[in-house]
């Protein structure tokens, strides 16, 4: 009589009848991967792109904005308050010193000029009248001492008069003692008008000064509404290139306006910007390259701006040579160069190589055929990448992307 399994023997066999099935999709899947390797070992060569080896520099670069912009830049403000009459330039003009470039209403600074002219020549007769009656009121005290100092001195014939006629028997102590009385009292008085008289001086000079000191005040007023006026006729004070002018006729503009920029475009810098992230690495003299028009210019960092906005570090570039293809608010690749390694193994950069260093995986062509090989990755910039290791200057690699090869250890390169 059959007796029925036990349970252990039936789970048994359902684990290997799992494991066989694991095993199976495995092995397909390896045999479909190895297959996709073999079909796609070759690659036609006018798909590919390759560079020499050689020797040379390799410079280290992390990659920023620029804009070109003048060396130096004249900005003209609005001196005053004013509406624009005419405009007599144009942006991109060449102007010389001297020559005029707007005209501005300059009626409410020239009714102003007359007003403080006025002013001032109010305060300079007040000034004027004020030390004529100063002089006046301190004669009159010193001409009132002079008639005291007289009238002591016959007080004081009074006094020897009474005291004679005492002695002789003709007059009365009492006739001496008012004598000497009058006498004290009129020094007295001529004391306090000495002192009065100190008091007039100080006074005199304070009153004085104050009124000079309004005076002076009225004329630096007075001087800089005159500069003012002189500097509403707007015109170039230095020679150069206009490269932006308000020419909105008719429009009112405020004192400090900005109505003119002339630049100098005989010199240019290159004003950068970077992410904030790079901070700490950026100091002034690093170098740079800068890449105008797929040419490449060198120069350095000259001034790292501290502020931060919108994520962004802005520093000043200072080319070593002046192209002729600069021009104002051009904008240009800029490359700064963190480090350098001289007489190195390098090779032309494309996208063959991924990261930043560490090993990498490259396809030397060796005929009809490319074969991988591990090489040690160094520097890099936009041109070119520093190999060491496994590879010798004269060797030829493939730089275009490799990616679909990363399983086939050699490649058949096809006509």
């Amino acid at each position: 009589m059959d007796r029925a399994l036990p349970k252990e023997v039936y789970a048994m066999k359902k684990r290997k009848l799992l494991l066989v099935v694991a095993a199976s999709i495995i092995v397909i899947l390896t045999l479909i991967m190895l297959l996709r390797n073999t079909f796609r070992t070759t690659v036609p060569a006018n798909s590919i792109t390759t560079a020499v080896v050689e020797t040379g520099d390799v410079e280290n670069t992390i990659t920023a904005s620029g804009e070109v912009l003048p060396e130096f830049e004249e900005v003209i403000t609005s001196p005053v308050q004013a509406a624009i009459l005419e405009v007599l330039a144009d942006a991109g003009t060449s102007v010389v010193k001297g020559q005029s470039l707007l005209k501005l209403d300059k009626a409410a600074i020239e009714s102003a000029f007359d007003k403080a002219k006025f002013l001032l020549e109010s305060k300079e007769n007040n000034l004027r009248k004020l030390k004529l009656e100063l002089n006046k009121s301190y004669f009159d005290l010193k001409s009132g001492n002079d008639i005291k100092q007289l009238r002591i001195s016959s007080l004081e014939a009074e006094v020897e008069s009474a005291r004679r006629l005492f002695k002789a028997g003709g007059g009365t102590r009492e006739s001496v003692e008012q004598a000497e009385m009058n006498l004290k009292v009129a020094r007295l008085e001529k004391i306090q008008l000495e002192n009065e008289i100190q008091s007039k001086q100080q006074t005199m000079k304070v009153e004085i000064r104050e009124s000079e000191i309004e005076v002076t005040i009225q004329r630096h007023e007075l001087s800089e509404m005159a500069r003012k006026k002189e500097l509403a006729g707007i015109i170039a004070t230095r020679p150069g290139v206009i490269t932006w002018i308000n020419k909105n006729v008719g429009a009112s503009i405020g004192e400090g306006a900005e109505l003119v920029r002339i630049a100098d475009l005989s010199s240019f810098k290159i004003a950068g910007s970077i992410s904030d992230a790079y901070l700490e690495e950026l100091h002034n003299g690093m170098p740079v390259i800068v890449g105008i028009n797929n040419k490449k210019q060198r120069g350095e960092i000259v001034a790292v701006y501290p502020s931060v906005k919108n994520g962004l570090v802005n520093f000043d570039v200072r080319l070593d040579t002046q192209d002729s293809l600069l021009r104002p608010s051009l904008k240009v690749d800029v490359y700064v160069v963190t480090n350098r390694h001289a007489n190195v193994l390098r090779v032309q950069n494309g996208p063959a190589f991924t990261g930043s260093g560490g090993t990498q995986d490259v396809f030397v062509v060796k005929g009809e055929k490319a074969e991988r090989r591990t090489v040690q990755k160094g520097l890099s910039n936009f041109d070119y990448v520093e190999l060491a290791g496994n590879i010798r200057a004269g060797e030829v690699i493939i730089t275009s992307d490799m990616n679909s090869f990363k399983n086939a250890r050699e490649i058949i390169i096809t006509k």
